[in-house]
């Protein structure tokens, strides 16, 4: 069976993985980096199977170990936007959260397609294209993502 990889295991990533066992698409890994977070959300998911009548394997987990080899890897990890935070705020503190993920996805699945759900969007899929690019010209410093 295929392997999904959902990168944050807030609402987001955990409806992604819900929508993803119900349809029996593949076996699924949640990551957070709150401790704790993906394995509760895994267990919630693996409680339900039964209920649902779904049998993908789902694991929970804060270590990018788990990742490895996944068909696709959806990043929906970064903060949310706060009353009063400016767009561009929220892209300074969201593009080290997207960086960092990108260099762990890189590492574990190199082969993977790449889904991006983090906000600001269209700076976060930016930053993940210019990271692709310039990892394959083995350069990646930031700059030619316009962000550092």
């Amino acid at each position: 069976m295929p392997k999904v990889s959902i990168i944050g295991a807030g609402n987001i990533g955990a409806t992604v993985a819900h929508l993803i066992a119900l349809k029996k698409i593949a076996d699924i890994v949640l990551i957070d980096v709150v401790e704790g977070l993906a394995e509760g959300k895994a267990l919630d998911m693996h409680e339900a199977a039964p209920i649902e009548e779904y049998d993908v394997k789902i694991t929970g987990s804060n270590d990018f170990k788990e990742t490895k080899d996944s068909d696709i890897v959806v990043i929906t990890a970064g903060l949310a936007r706060k009353p009063g935070m400016s767009r561009d705020d929220l892209l300074k503190k969201n593009t080290d959260v997207v960086k960092s993920v990108t260099e762990q996805v890189a590492k574990y699945s190199p082969d993977c397609i790449v889904i991006v759900v983090s906000n600001p969007l269209d700076a976060m899929v930016l930053l993940r294209l210019n990271k692709q690019i310039s990892k394959k010209q083995n350069n990646w410093d930031g700059r030619n993502s316009g962000y550092k």
